[in-house]
């Protein structure tokens, strides 16, 4: 069990990549002779950077085809929240058509009060015509602010 371990510990040392930066790369401000440089152009120094190992092996295919994909996956997250825009601004509007029923049952109920009330006392038709013209107006308007808030959700967003 001990022997396993070790072994799998050694493994997994075995298989990471020793990581490297160029030289000329390095945060530090040494100057390095331009003798060495000359003789030495492939000279790479193994650094952490922010408490993380950098790999060398940085522009590989595996890395290109990963930054590929995820700019090809921000057009698809740019179709998916218009989508999602778009079917708020009819969702909304469709609510605020139904605020359109309402208002249309509150004129009805309105006009069948005074039906009802001039059935019962005709003497008031005139002071309840004009009851029943002011309810009208308030559920028109309702009405009307209902319709106003749908076609902004759908034109004006």
């Amino acid at each position: 069990m001990l022997a396993s371990g070790r072994l799998s510990g050694v493994v997994a040392r075995a298989g990471m990549k020793q990581p490297v930066r160029f030289l000329s790369t390095t945060q530090s401000k040494a100057r390095v002779p331009s003798s060495i440089i000359s003789t030495l152009p492939t000279a790479r120094q193994a650094v952490g950077r922010n408490g993380l190992l950098l790999n060398g092996g940085r522009s590989t295919f595996a890395s290109t085809m990963i930054r590929g994909a995820m700019q090809s996956r921000s057009v698809v997250v740019e179709s998916t929240a218009a989508a999602l825009i778009t079917a708020a601004k009819v969702h909304g509007a469709g609510a605020a058509t139904i605020g359109l029923a309402g208002a249309g049952v509150g004129i009805g109920t309105v006009f069948g009060a005074l039906i009802n009330g001039v059935a019962r006392n005709p003497a008031l038709r005139g002071q309840l015509f004009s009851y029943a013209v002011l309810g009208f107006a308030f559920a028109e308007a309702t009405g009307l602010f209902a319709l106003m808030v749908a076609f902004l959700l759908l034109y004006a967003y």
